[in-house]
């Protein structure tokens, strides 16, 4: 019996990739997940969820790593599709794994709306979507998990050649490498999300 749990990381951020990530893993072995302290991601220090990373891995039958682009991104939100995208995205990992049955952390304010429309998509096993399924199922915390270190790891790469801070709008020194690059460029990097507000601002695209 394989169940799967798919998260997302980097959603809020104003830059670089959205990463869904999704894990699959026989039934029996979802206690050895708690066993080894696998919680929601944001619990959890980076230097824990590297190391946890490769203790998941070692347990699960299979895992699936989706990274979604700022372009990509921006066309989704132009049209106000962000929850849409995600749906997609966890709907192709879900085929990707083939489990009996998948758990989803919702985007969406209705949770049972957003399992339909990925059950549509997945055509794979059941699917149960709910509000903080990171905290509530063992599977989708380690689908966090996986997730975020491996977005974790695409920001750790721009930091070699950009002091852009933690990346979210709500760092200042993520905002001030923003408005510093659009001063000098005219434009934003190609790594960072045109439709979010405060780049918007930033742009003078605010309508």
């Amino acid at each position: 019996m394989l169940v799967c749990g798919v998260d997302d990381a980097g959603r809020g951020s104003v830059l670089g990739p959205l990463v869904i990530a999704g894990i699959s893993i026989e039934q029996k072995n979802i206690k050895q997940l708690v066993k080894i302290g696998v919680k929601d991601s944001k619990q959890l220090s980076p230097q824990l969820r590297e190391k946890l990373y490769e203790q998941i891995l070692s347990l699960v039958e299979g895992y699936h790593v989706a990274k979604i682009p700022p372009k990509t991104i921006d066309k989704s939100v132009s049209k106000n599709l962000l929850n849409q995208l995600e749906a997609n995205y966890m709907a192709k990992v879900i085929k990707k794994l083939q489990a009996n049955s998948s758990y989803v952390d919702s985007c969406d304010v209705n949770p049972k709306r957003f399992g339909l429309y990925i059950s549509n998509l997945a055509k794979t096993g059941k699917i149960i979507s709910s509000h903080h399924a990171d905290r509530k199922y063992p599977v989708v915390s380690a689908a966090s998990i996986i997730a975020k270190v491996n977005r974790d790891r695409e920001i750790e790469k721009l930091r070699k050649n950009h002091n852009l801070g933690s990346g979210y709008p709500s760092d200042p020194k993520t905002m001030r490498f923003i408005k510093e690059w659009v001063s000098q460029n005219g434009d934003v990097p190609v790594f960072v999300r045109k439709s979010w507000k405060p780049v918007k601002i930033l742009l003078g695209t605010l309508s």
